[in-house]
């Protein structure tokens, strides 16, 4: 299943998206509203960061599909929602500090 999800996810990703989630385990999304960007990690929840133009963490964000879904399904999810209607996913989300820890395969922007 978890591959399969990898799959649907990377077939959703830009050309440069690809490559970051291929060597880093994440890839940024531009946000539809603000064009903020935003860094969505691999995982399921806790996963999305919001990046300033110093590629310094700004604020976590944590909004999820509901259901159990593997990785790359929540992820796809993330990304389809900050790229088509970041205010309403916004507005539904969680903040939570950008002091927490990053997650795995937090590399620099490429």
């Amino acid at each position: 299943m978890e591959a399969r999800g990898i799959a649907l996810l990377s077939a959703w990703l830009s050309p440069e998206q690809r490559l970051q989630f291929e060597k880093y385990r994440r890839f940024d999304v531009v946000g539809s509203d603000s064009g903020k960007r935003y860094r969505i990690c691999y995982g399921t929840s806790t996963n999305v960061y919001e990046m300033d133009g110093r590629d310094r963490v700004v604020l976590g964000w944590c909004f999820r599909p509901v259901g159990a879904l593997v990785p790359g399904d929540v992820m796809l999810a993330q990304k389809i929602a900050l790229e088509t209607n970041e205010r309403v996913t916004l507005m539904v989300a969680q903040p939570f500090p950008s002091s927490l820890p990053p997650r795995a395969g937090f590399g620099p922007a490429d």
